[in-house]
C-alpha cells in the first residue's frame, strides 16, 4: 500500500518568477542559480515549485474559490456533458464538460472560443479566468525561455511554437486554463458504478484515472486547494508534490510537447490524482491548470537542440507537425519504464502515403548486413540510452555534449575543462571526447564501448580502427 499512497514529501527546487525573467546584458548570478535550480529539480523530481510575486496568489485564492462555488451550484450532469476525449479535439475544448468514471469535472477556458460574459440564459463563468490566463501565459513563456536557457539554446528558440501575444482577431487560443473538480459528493451520487469499499474507506487509495497520466503540453502550472497530485520521479517513487505549497507557490511540470521540441532532455511528468480522501466532501478538490500548448499549425523539430551542439537521437531527428503529434499514441508502459530516451511509434501514414512507403520498403533489400561501421555506430548508441543514460539519471546529471574538435583540441588536455566533472561522474573513458558517440571517430567508439561493456570486441569492429574517421 505504501507504493500506492505515495512517498514522502519530496524537496522539490523552489525558485522565484521574478528570478526567472531575463533581461539583457550579462547573466546575473540570480538568474545562474535560479535556472540552475530549476534544471536541476526537472531533472530528478519532473517538477519544480515557482513562487508567485506577491498579489498574484490573490487572483490564484480567488479564481479557486470561484471555481469551487461554481461547480458546486451546479446539478448532476446530463450525458451532453460527458466529454467523450476525442484527440481531434485538443485544441477545441471550452466551457464546462465532466467525466463521471473517474469523479471529474472540467471547466475550460479558451480565450477567443470561451464567453466570459453571461449571455441570454448562459450561465455565469467562474471569475477572474480572462486576468489569470494573462498572468500564468506570461509566466509560463518566461520559465520556457529559462529552461531554453539552461540547456543553452538561443533565446526565445520556443517563440515560433507559441501563439501571438496577444492574439490577433479572429484567432483562438491553443494554450488552455483548465478549472477541476475531483470527487464532488454530487458527481459521487450520480455516479452509481462508484467504487463503495465500506468501513476501511478511509484508509484507503483511489485514485481520479484509471493510469498515470501525461501531458501533451510543453508546460503545466497547477494549484489546488487540497494535496493530492502525486508525480513519477526518475527512480520510480510516485511523490506527493502539491502537500507544501504555501499561498504564493504554484507548481511546475513538463509535457510531451517540450519533451519532443528538446530532444527527449526535458522529461514529460507522469502524474495522478488521489481522490480517496473526498468522499462525502460537497466541494470536493478543485485545482486550476494553465497548459501551455504549441499552436496547431507549429512543427516541433530541433533545430535548435542540432544549433546548440546536443546530440539528436533518432526519435527526434524527424520533425512532426503538432497537430499530427497531438493524434500520435504515446504508450504507458514506455513512460513508466524510461532510461532516458523514450521511443513513440510514428503514426501508420495513410492511402497515397502508405504506399509509397510499402515501395520504399520492397527497395531494401532485407538480407543484406549492415556495414561494419554502420553496425559500431549503432552499438554506441544503445550503449548510451541503456547504460549511460542510466548512470547520468541516476546521479541527476543532464548530458550536454560538447564539439568534436573543440573538446579534442582544448578540453581532453586540459585540467579544468567545463565537461572534466561530469566525464568524471559517468566514468567517461580517458582520451575520448566527450561527443555523442554518433559523432565520434572509430576508435573512440570502441573505446566508448570497451569502458561501459569491457570484453572481447569482435574483429570486424577492431578492423575498423584503420579507417579513417567514421
Amino acid at each position: 500500500m505504501g507504493a500506492m499512497a505515495g512517498s514522502t514529501l519530496p524537496s522539490l527546487g523552489r525558485v522565484r518568477l521574478t528570478d526567472l525573467i531575463a533581461a539583457d546584458g550579462l547573466l546575473s548570478d540570480r538568474y545562474k542559480y535560479a535556472v540552475s535550480t530549476l534544471s536541476q529539480s526537472l531533472a530528478r523530481y519532473y517538477a519544480a515549485i515557482i513562487e508567485v510575486p506577491a498579489g498574484d496568489d490573490v487572483m490564484l485564492r480567488c479564481v479557486i474559490d470561484s471555481a469551487r462555488m461554481y461547480f458546486h451550484q451546479r446539478p448532476y450532469p446530463g450525458p451532453e456533458m460527458i466529454h467523450t476525449g476525442d484527440p481531434q479535439e485538443w485544441d477545441k475544448t471550452s466551457g464546462y464538460f465532466t467525466d463521471p468514471q473517474i469523479w471529474q469535472e472540467t471547466f475550460d477556458y479558451r480565450p477567443g472560443q470561451t464567453p466570459i460574459e453571461p449571455g441570454s440564459g448562459a450561465e455565469l463563468p467562474p471569475a477572474g479566468l480572462a486576468d489569470l490566463f494573462s498572468l500564468l501565459g506570461k509566466a509560463a513563456r518566461d520559465i520556457l525561455d529559462a529552461i531554453g536557457c539552461s540547456l543553452e539554446l538561443r533565446s526565445f528558440c520556443f517563440t515560433d511554437l507559441l501563439d501571438n501575444a496577444p492574439l490577433r482577431n479572429g484567432e483562438v487560443s491553443t494554450s488552455v486554463l483548465s478549472l477541476c473538480c475531483h470527487g464532488r459528493s454530487t458527481l459521487q451520487g450520480g455516479h452509481h458504478e462508484t467504487i463503495t469499499i465500506g468501513q476501511e474507506q478511509s484508509q484507503m487509495t483511489i485514485f481520479g484515472d484509471h493510469e498515470p497520466q501525461v501531458d501533451k503540453s510543453l508546460l503545466t502550472l497547477v494549484r489546488s486547494d487540497k494535496p493530492g497530485l502525486q508525480i513519477r520521479d526518475m527512480q520510480g517513487r510516485w511523490l506527493l508534490v502539491d502537500g507544501d505549497l504555501g499561498p504564493q507557490d504554484i507548481l511546475l511540470y513538463p509535457g510531451l510537447a517540450l519533451y519532443q521540441a528538446t530532444a527527449g532532455y526535458i522529461s514529460p511528468a507522469l502524474h495522478r490524482t488521489n481522490v480517496g480522501n473526498l468522499q462525502g466532501n460537497i466541494y470536493g478538490r478543485c485545482s486550476l491548470a494553465f497548459k501551455l500548448m504549441p499552436r496547431a499549425s507549429a512543427i516541433l523539430h530541433c533545430s535548435a537542440m542540432t544549433a546548440a551542439g546536443h546530440g539528436v537521437g533518432g526519435p527526434f531527428q524527424q520533425p512532426i507537425s503538432v497537430h499530427d503529434f497531438m493524434q500520435r499514441i504515446h504508450p504507458m508502459d514506455q513512460l513508466i519504464s524510461r532510461h532516458g530516451y523514450m521511443n513513440f511509434p510514428f503514426p501508420v501514414p495513410s492511402d497515397g502515403s502508405m504506399k509509397t512507403a510499402l515501395k520504399r520498403k520492397k527497395q531494401i533489400p532485407r538480407s543484406k548486413p549492415l556495414a561494419p561501421s554502420k553496425r559500431l555506430r549503432l552499438e554506441a548508441q544503445r550503449v548510451l540510452k541503456e547504460r549511460v543514460q542510466e548512470i547520468a539519471d541516476r546521479k541527476g546529471i543532464k548530458l550536454r555534449f560538447c564539439g568534436l574538435r573543440e573538446c579534442e583540441e582544448q578540453h581532453i588536455p586540459s585540467l579544468d575543462s567545463p565537461c572534466g566533472v561530469v566525464r568524471t561522474e559517468i566514468g567517461w573513458p580517458p582520451g575520448v571526447p566527450f561527443v555523442h558517440p554518433h559523432d565520434l571517430p572509430n576508435k573512440a567508439k570502441l573505446a566508448f564501448l570497451e569502458a561501459y561493456e569491457p570484453g572481447p570486441l569482435s574483429t570486424t569492429n577492431i578492423d575498423l580502427c584503420s579507417e579513417s574517421a567514421y
